[in-house]
């Protein structure tokens, strides 16, 4: 007999729902990922990229963001702001476009709009009237043209050559018959082509010349340099990838004086300060490159204390000092958002032992700080090889600029794991060679010997061999750390695996650790092993093998195909592109995807990594009666095993005299030994167990310990709430058998009603590998609502998501930039501004018809939200 739910109920539930749950898209934070060109909007203040898949990013102010995508994916070549023009003027410049030569430059005299210079490939220039409808002078250059620029005063034309030359031309009334004069500043050896050239005056003093190329072909034809030459100063600004484009920011009381060179490159923005001593680089408030070594893995934390946010600001300031003191030069458009409301960091592992901090809390991904992990260790690196160091008297007089390096001294620097606990100041990182760093926050630079523990999770298991990677050798000597982060404290896996899962208990001074062949828990403050089991299977030999071997984990065949990418070189031919895609798409061939429909089939024990530990979970709850309750550890497995240890810490007065201990208490198998990819208990009223230290901090209600805890073990394929302390079954929540989904993700969030104040629900985050996103409730494990969020071909999206716990979530769109969602109606980070154009006279509002592959914006538009159309 089929049950009917109430009507009213159903539709107070359903609204409930629309109260509390909503998704969007809200922000791409980073660097777009293959730019192909760049404009400019002196009077708007607004800077503009395309991509090659066909998007317009315009920028202003920080907060200042809007993004438009054309319909078909058609790489953007050329973007321009379109102040006030005439129909007539694009009227007659589409019918010189006409030419049977091809037209590689078109410029407007600055003092004459009546005036264009169009520059033909083969190296011919002609200035053509637009009044009159003629030609007035003809320039015969005879090297194959690059670019050409009008000096601000009108009275000369530059131009630019192929055989790194370029040339100054007087322009006059009639054909110009002088002999070619050129210069070719970095000759006498066959130099490559000068792609553009500009020239601007100073109000007082030599006129600023900038050009891009030029070097001499055999010694430095890799480079991507630009060159700027103000009287007596020269340097070679040396690029970390392919110049895309170049502009000068001018300002002043007439806006003539240079003031900021602006360069996007094929993976990072860079602005020089032109006004002050040495020309130091103005840091980016957006647009910084995420991937400047790419990213291994995320952490985010909520609502962050003052003084912690203080002290982690305060220690990134001292590693910008080299920067200008210059405010950000691109100012366009009004910030309407509100002050965000909380404090947000998003933390981002790296491939080179990097672990960098990210202001979160809004619209702008601003760098907080950044920290080191491989001065603990020795590495390959030699720091005094530096390539690029510049050498008194050295010609071309190179200076490196930006961050982006792709390069890895040693790949087992890589950060896998992140767990920083905001209230105690506390840091664990864990790397891919089986290191294990405690770190803690100091507001001064200190010299010290950081000790380290080995851990054989192999426990002495005869018949394996370690196949894969050595360890890190850890430095003997004491270490000068700056102030930030420091480390005092490293734990070293024996085998030296990927590590797979970490968590910290600061309250507890406890750390779990895992990887493919057991785990393990460290006491940081006695610095002592506490708990060691391996949980590795006899059949398992691929868990041997290591990172390095055929190993079929998304997250590391996607990096090393991403690796395998980088390392060829920046220009990448297209060929050697379609050979990386191709490994791509074979490693992932391998992997099985689930049917669209299918049942739950019990896996084999024998399958590979089935001892990998995929979570770790501590908690205060019962295990041993229903009247006690005891610090806890559980550990879930790829193979669908759960481990419960009692733990006994010491009082803090004597946890000096005694060891903390830990026995196993529990022992879990599911049915069908699906991977456990989230450990949760709920107390008494059903909640989650607050985080460690937090009652303590008052910023969470105590749980409640006089009803019966629940425990919620996640799997791939279904939730399954078991009673604590008997460890009975109570109710589950299949997912695979309905829609033949499996889970990739899980977090806790609070959802907070957006009517009111007073009312808000916990809820279980889920994303699958489907790329769609559910949320559960607690405590009886309910489907709530489900949106689509990532292509389900975009595995590496998948694998990267990370969720916030107030219903958000990050994921990487490209190798360089994280897409935001929202799943809370309230908790919602958006760009809310907006752009005011003054209005000319004489102007036109409508948009010019335009050429394929170009995309115009009339400065006279408004335009408000995110996106433009």
């Amino acid at each position: 007999m089929k049950r009917f739910r109430r009507h009213g109920q159903e539709s107070q539930r359903d609204r409930l729902k629309q109260e509390l749950f909503a998704f969007n898209k809200t922000v791409e934070h980073g660097f777009p990922h293959q730019p192909s060109a760049l404009g400019y909007s002196p009077s708007l203040k607004l800077l503009a990229i395309g991509t090659r898949s066909g998007a317009i990013k315009l920028y202003g102010a920080p907060g200042v963001e809007f993004m438009g995508l054309h319909d078909e994916n058609a790489a953007v070549t050329q973007v321009h702001f379109m102040p006030h023009q005439r129909k007539k003027t694009t009227f007659h410049l589409f019918s010189l476009k006409q030419e049977a030569e091809h037209v590689e430059a078109l410029q407007e005299n600055p003092v004459d709009p009546d005036q264009v210079i169009i520059g033909y490939g083969r190296g011919l220039m002609v200035i053509w009237d637009l009044e009159k409808k003629l030609a007035i002078q003809h320039i015969p250059a005879t090297q194959q043209l690059e670019s050409v620029c009008w000096t601000e005063d009108g009275k000369y034309i530059l131009s630019s050559h192929s055989d790194g030359s370029y040339c100054r031309w007087m322009v006059g009334g009639q054909d110009t018959n002088e002999e070619e004069k050129s210069d070719i500043p970095y000759g006498h050896f066959p130099c490559k082509a000068i792609s553009k050239i500009v020239q601007l005056p100073t109000e007082e003093g030599p006129p600023f010349l900038l050009f891009s190329g030029g070097m001499p072909r055999a010694s430095y034809g890799d480079r991507h340099c630009i060159t700027v030459i103000h009287g007596k100063k020269h340097v070679a600004l040396d690029f970390t990838s392919r110049i895309i484009d170049f502009f000068v920011i001018r300002d002043g009381p007439e806006h003539t004086e240079p003031s900021a060179l602006v360069v996007l490159v094929e993976e990072e923005l860079i602005v020089i300060d032109l006004q002050t001593e040495g020309w130091p680089i103005i840091q980016t408030p957006y647009l910084v490159p995420l991937h400047s070594s790419a990213i291994t893995c995320s952490h985010h934390v909520s609502t962050i204390p003052l003084k912690l946010w203080e002290r982690i600001f305060a220690a990134g300031k001292h590693q910008n000092a080299h920067y200008s003191k210059k405010p950000w030069p691109v100012t366009g458009g009004q910030n309407l958002a509100p002050d965000p409301p909380q404090r947000d960091l998003l933390l981002t592992g790296h491939e080179d032992g990097t672990v960098r901090f990210w202001d979160a809390s809004g619209v702008c991904l601003y760098p907080m700080y950044k920290l080191s992990t491989a001065g603990v260790f020795h590495t390959d690196a030699d720091p005094n090889d530096n390539m690029n160091q510049v050498t008194e008297g050295e010609w071309p007089p190179f200076r490196k600029v930006g961050c982006f390096d792709p390069y890895s001294d040693d790949p087992r620097l890589g950060i896998q794991k992140i767990h920083l606990c905001k209230y105690s100041g506390y840091l664990t990182v864990a790397g891919t060679a089986g290191q294990i760093l405690m770190l803690e926050l100091n507001d001064e630079a200190a010299e010290q010997t950081v000790e380290a523990k080995v851990v054989d999770l192999l426990q002495g298991q005869e018949g394996f061999r370690w196949k894969g990677h050595t360890q890190l050798d850890i430095q003997e000597d004491p270490v000068m750390f700056p102030a930030g982060f420091q480390p005092f404290a490293v734990v070293q896996c024996q085998p030296p695996a990927v590590v797979t899962a970490l968590t910290l208990h600061s309250e507890w001074k406890l750390i779990a650790f895992g990887t493919s062949h057991g785990f393990g828990l460290y006491d940081y403050q006695q610095k002592n092993s506490v708990l060691i089991k391996c949980t590795l299977n006899p059949s398992d030999q691929l868990a041997m093998e290591g990172p390095l071997s055929r190993v079929k984990s998304i997250k590391k065949s996607l990096r090393q195909s991403f690796r395998r990418i980088r390392r060829s070189r920046v220009s990448l031919r297209k060929q050697h592109l379609q050979e990386a895609n191709a490994r791509l798409e074979a490693e992932l061939a391998e992997m099985e995807l689930a049917p669209v429909q299918r049942k739950i089939e019990a896996r084999s024990s024998d399958d590979s990594f089935t001892g990998l530990v995929r979570t770790l979970y501590f908690a205060d709850t019962f295990l041993s009666d229903s009247s006690h309750n005891t610090p806890s550890l559980w550990a879930g497995t790829n193979g669908g095993c759960v481990f419960a240890y009692m733990l006994r810490l010491p009082s803090v007065e004597h946890r000096a005299d005694e060891p903390v201990t830990a026995q196993l208490s529990k022992e879990i198998q599911l049915m069908h030994r699906a991977p456990v990819v989230g450990i949760v208990v709920l107390d008494g009223h059903g909640a989650p167990l607050p985080e460690p230290l937090e009652v303590a901090h008052d910023l969470a209600r105590a749980p409640d310990m006089q009803g019966s805890h629940h425990l919620l073990v996640v799997s791939e394929e279904q939730f399954k709430v078991f009673t604590l302390p008997k460890v009975s079954a109570k109710m589950k929540l299949k997912l695979t058998a309905v829609d033949g989904s499996r889970v990739r993700r899980v977090g806790m969030a609070w959802f907070g009603s957006s009517r009111t104040e007073d009312y808000g629900e916990s809820g279980l985050l889920v994303l699958t590998n489907q790329g769609d996103v559910h949320v559960v409730s607690l405590p009886h494990v309910k489907m709530q609502v489900h949106y689509p969020c990532i292509r389900r071909e975009d595995v590496s999206g998948i694998a990267s998501c990370v969720f916030t716990k107030h219903g958000q979530g990050f994921y990487l769109i490209s190798p360089s930039e994280f897409e935001r969602f929202s799943l809370s109606t309230r908790c919602v980070v958006e760009p809310r501004c907006l752009v005011e154009a003054p209005l000319h006279s004489g102007c036109s509002n409508q948009h010019q018809s335009q050429p394929d592959g170009h995309a115009l914006l009339n400065d006279e538009s408004e335009y408000k939200g995110r996106r433009i159309s």
